[in-house]
């Protein structure tokens, strides 16, 4: 699997450009080094919350909300 050093994410081998780098830095990309990676900037690197994922939270909220509402009417 792929990975981009400077982006630090796995990049699947469709995504990669022509010559093999990555698409959004341009990095020559290699294959996942497990003795050398870093999981300390992985978990402190500036991942966020997907907005599909806090759609699903928010729907599931206003779902549950209508539920016990319905509970006591």
């Amino acid at each position: 699997m792929p990975w981009c050093e400077s982006c630090s994410k796995y990049l699947a081998p469709t995504a990669m450009t022509t010559e093999g780098a990555c698409p959004v830095c341009g990095a020559p990309v290699g294959p996942v080094d497990a003795k050398h990676l870093d999981l300390k900037q992985l978990v402190d690197g500036d991942v966020g919350v997907p907005w599909h994922f806090k759609l699903l939270v928010g729907l599931l909220v206003a779902y549950l909300g209508w539920r016990v509402i319905a509970l006591f009417v």
